[in-house]
């Protein structure tokens, strides 16, 4: 087992070294237990609360009950929003998995984080290596959180690099990871193995990895219970492949079979967050633990239809549009006595808010380099004091290409961007148009014009995941023939 208390100040060290041109002196001086210049550093005097990210996979935005889903049954989610608050207009960082979680631990859009795609995507890695890698010294949330004396871990799926190399979750300041450490490896509800702390675990012919990945969550909140904690639970569910061991409660009705597992996969997730809330409270740490539930991304429509069961809801389309139903997702946010219970909020509101979120609510500031912005004074009934988006970017490498901004009540959306230089852009009114069926963008000439100088000045170049087309041409030929 490490040593805690050594590698906590090895963490501290390296958040430090790797926050080169951030602002993070007065986030470390706010969390060193140590002295400074003699003097005890001055500590914020609230106690210290626990965070849990829930982290669905591919669950859309029309899945659960609270956000009008008629067929799939989710008591635990709706309990949990009529406790807690529900958010109409909260984001994923991206289309697919990878950026997704990289945005969410950064702090930043898909425009300025380091992973922007999925492995099939990235320029210049080699063929069977994994997936992209968060450079060792990147400045996350996790980082942030083990500095501050919390214990952290990841439970589910990793996927931001592989043991040994820059990405690893332990050198990425967790304390602890159990699950899945690849995307491809994830695919597989039955696998050979999950991975502890970097070395494999044996599974057992025909054991549903879900149900092991939940049962080491509970029990790893329930060692915890006495110290501040961070967890991010990342559950595959509901993520192809749609085979769950059981079909219940929708094996009678006369469903396709992929609707019956689907369902059967989001109500498996619906229980298990339903035992994690009641764990909370059997600990009597509920009051002192802020739940974070969202999706990484839109539906996925692997092996089966999303109309049926309407799980984009009022949006259109899916996991890998930009369009709303690829990027908005469900998102609540519970905590007893705090999150004024039965709430809803239309603050716009992406992934990479977790990070500013985190340290507001332990009383320290964030890196200054993030596009995140702090969602506490909604989460404690304080709208007045929210501070708001001016805009929310979305970038997108594979399909062609595609870009998205929601500036105030507007959307808009340019595909081909690999392949054509001045491809053009859609607009949609948000208000008047959820579902973005109408283009409105030649009876608002300033408003395209405002949404394209955003796509240009919100866009930094990656060499490892280009997206314009001369971007995109250089690097390919750029590229050993190896790799490609």
């Amino acid at each position: 087992m490490p040593n805690h208390e050594t590698d906590s100040e090895s963490t501290r060290r390296d958040f430090l070294r790797g926050a080169s041109g951030f602002a993070v002196a007065g986030l470390l001086a706010s969390l060193s237990p140590q002295l400074v210049c003699g003097q005890p550093a001055q500590q914020d005097v609230r106690p210290k609360r626990n965070v849990i990210l829930i982290l669905a996979d591919d669950l859309g935005y029309g899945d659960l009950g609270c956000y009008g889903q008629k067929k799939i049954q989710t008591p635990s989610l709706d309990r949990m929003a009529q406790e807690g608050m529900r958010f109409t207009d909260a984001y994923a960082g991206s289309a697919v998995c990878a950026p997704s979680r990289s945005c969410l631990l950064t702090g930043q859009h898909a425009g300025h984080t380091v992973v922007r795609g999925n492995p099939e995507t990235a320029v210049g890695l080699a063929r069977g290596s994994g997936d992209p890698p968060l450079p060792e010294n990147s400045v996350t949330v996790i980082k942030a959180a083990r500095a501050a004396g919390y214990k952290t871990a990841c439970i589910g799926k990793w996927g931001m690099g592989k043991p040994g190399g820059p990405g690893d979750p332990l050198k990425q300041g967790l304390d602890y990871h159990f699950g899945y450490i690849g995307h491809q490896e994830a695919h597989n509800y039955y696998p050979p193995k999950l991975w502890r702390n970097n070395e494999e675990v044996p599974l057992k012919d025909k054991q549903w990895s879900h149900d092991v990945i939940a049962e080491d969550a509970l029990r790893w909140v329930r060692e915890q219970a006495a110290a501040p904690f961070m967890l991010l639970f990342t559950p595959t569910l509901p993520h192809s492949k749609l085979d769950p061991p059981s079909l219940e409660p929708y094996a009678d009705t006369d469903w396709a079979a992929s609707d019956k597992a689907y369902a059967a996969m989001v109500t498996r997730l619906d229980k298990t967050v339903g035992q994690l809330l009641e764990l909370l409270r059997e600990l009597k740490i509920d009051r002192n633990t802020l739940v974070l539930f969202a999706s990484d991304n839109g539906t996925h429509t692997a092996g089966r239809k999303a109309q049926f069961l309407d799980s984009s809801g009022p949006l259109h389309g899916v996991k890998r549009d930009v369009y709303e139903g690829g990027v908005r997702i469900p998102q609540i946010a519970w905590w007893p006595g705090t999150v004024p219970p039965g709430t809803t909020s239309d603050l716009v509101t992406a992934n990479w808010d977790f990070f500013p979120t985190f340290t507001d609510v332990i009383g320290a500031p964030p890196p200054a380099k993030i596009d995140g912005i702090s969602i506490l004074p909604t989460l404690t009934g304080r709208p007045k004091d929210q501070r708001q988006h001016e805009y929310l970017y979305w970038e997108f490498q594979e399909q062609g290409g595609k870009q998205a901004v929601r500036w105030g009540k507007y959307k808009g959306v340019r595909l081909n961007v690999s392949k054509q230089g001045d491809a053009p852009i859609e607009l949609f009114d948000l208000e008047r148009d959820l579902g973005e069926m109408k283009n409105i963008a030649a009876d608002h000439p300033d408003v395209v014009r405002g949404i394209e100088r955003i796509m240009t000045s919100a866009h930094v170049p990656s060499p490892t995941f280009p997206l314009l087309q001369a971007e995109l041409a250089a690097a390919k030929a750029s590229e050993p023939k190896e790799n490609r």
